[in-house]
């Protein structure tokens, strides 16, 4: 029996600065973003926009693309760390809008729950539905990822910064890729990059030393959350580099073959953060699993990763990156090569055009990677994906899928790629008011889409409460 999916879909954020504008604002020199990590657009959620729109609008695509029957989802699990509340989950918000468009208590006998794990969440949710509907062929389930990646501003993760979510329905028999039932996990508890609770003592913020209720806070210290994390961005590369190498070689163990394991993998799917991490994170594991390695585990640090470096730089990793991470046809004729010369491949194409979707990265590559193929005319059923799916704090899977015959009808009305080049262009005084939240009216109108209608400001117990509305 086969489980895995059977559809997708997607919403991204329709406002984007230019990667050159931002560069130029901070001092940056272009060429740096766009050659060294594959850059060019960064999308922004408008004022009407939160997490909860994103993944109300990528399941109501979902929905009515297929032609969902509610009735027969038994379960929509969200992967985020996005989340606008501490109790409330996502999933419960999103079974309250796609009851209001789609009909009431259609969703009542659906369970929901959020997984936070940063961006492998979205993975945690569907290996939980997958598992379940070995379990129960009968059923089906949806998998939503949803997030805002917000940095800083003046960071150095500021330029990576990007908006929305995917939706997937996963079913047994599935149209676009049947998943095998391996997964290597490698864990390791680490502060490469988080989102702690934090706290302003009262004194500090009314001027005196009285434990006074402010705003009803009767504790001494004031809790504040903030979207952006606390983050060091070399070590969680080497975090990430870890976690993916060591589950990586788990993989293979559970395979139980001894031969190049990438070498099986038509196409290779990873968590893409910004464009060029995979192609920069991937040589590692390509020279230790080659056949004629040049690196022996002997060497010290510094040897080691010169070695690392000097690999990156071959003509056989060069083109190893070509086939397995996609060839760049489609990226040369929608927005040329880069200047450098270097080429956008497929699944990095979207992170170039969007910027970082944390739990969706990984999946709008691979949704990327099926728009080219099809946009390209190329058969890829029986094809194998291998999937490199990583999460901070820290946590990486690697598993694999087989991509199945009905993928091309599957996806024919996605239009990924003329969705993303439709965004609109803001400028960078626009962008800082977004961000420091300063811009009370929408940038563009909404249109036949969800939207955060209001927040509950005066009835005592529905303080904090967030409506929604879908906009025609």
């Amino acid at each position: 029996m086969k489980t895995g999916i059977d559809a997708i879909s997607f919403d991204v954020a329709k406002l984007h600065l230019p990667i050159k504008t931002l560069a130029e604002a901070r001092n940056i020199e272009p060429e740096k973003l766009e050659k060294g990590l594959g850059l060019i657009k960064m999308t922004l959620p408008d004022t009407h926009q939160d997490s909860v729109v994103f993944a109300a609008n990528a399941l109501t695509k979902l929905i009515q693309n297929n032609q969902i029957n509610l009735n027969e989802i038994a379960r929509i699990y969200v992967g985020t760390e996005s989340g606008i509340d501490n109790a409330k989950p996502i999933g419960s918000f999103l079974v309250d809008l796609m009851e209001q468009k789609f009909g009431e208590n259609t969703l009542a006998e659906c369970d929901v729950v959020d997984f936070t794990f940063a961006c492998i969440g979205g993975v945690d949710a569907m290996q939980n539905c997958l598992d379940f509907i070995r379990l129960n062929p009968d059923k089906k389930a949806i998998v939503v990822t949803t997030d805002i990646a917000k940095y800083d501003l003046n960071s150095t993760g500021e330029y990576t910064q990007g908006a929305g979510a995917t939706a997937m329905l996963i079913t047994t028999n599935p149209r676009i890729i049947a998943f095998e039932n391996h997964w290597a996990t490698n864990t390791k508890g680490v502060f490469d990059f988080f989102k702690p609770h934090r706290t302003l003592s009262k004194e500090a913020i009314i001027g005196n030393t009285n434990n006074e209720s402010w705003f009803d806070n009767l504790e001494a210290e004031i809790e504040i959350h903030k979207d952006q994390p606390v983050f060091d961005g070399q070590y969680s590369n080497q975090c990430y580099m870890d976690r993916t190498r060591n589950a990586y070689f788990s993989f293979k163990k559970l395979k139980q073959t001894s031969n190049t394991l990438y070498q099986s993998w038509n196409s290779i799917i990873m968590h893409l953060p910004y464009s060029f991490q995979g192609r920069r994170m991937l040589s590692e594991i390509y020279a230790l699993d080659a056949e004629n390695s040049i690196i022996t585990g002997e060497e010290n640090p510094a040897e080691y990763q010169n070695k690392l470096k000097e690999t990156s730089k071959t003509p056989e990793y060069k083109n190893f990156v070509e086939e397995k991470l996609m060839p760049a046809e489609l990226a040369s004729s929608l927005i040329g090569n880069l200047y450098t010369g270097e080429k956008l491949m497929p699944a990095e194409l979207a992170s170039s055009l969007i910027g970082n979707l944390y739990t969706g990265s990984i999946f709008m590559g691979f949704l990327s990677t099926l728009a080219h193929f099809y946009d390209s005319k190329k058969e890829i059923a029986g094809n194998t994906f291998g999937f490199l799916a990583y999460g901070s704090g820290s946590k990486s899977k690697v598993f694999e899928g087989i991509i199945q015959n009905e993928w091309k009808s599957a996806i024919s009305d996605i239009k990924l790629f003329e969705t993303l080049t439709e965004s609109f262009e803001i400028d960078f005084d626009t962008y800082e008011k977004l961000h420091k939240k300063e811009q009370k009216q929408s940038v563009q109108t909404p249109k036949n889409e969800w939207i955060l209608d209001r927040i509950e400001k005066e009835i005592p117990n529905l303080i904090g409460a967030r409506y929604y509305k879908w906009i025609d």
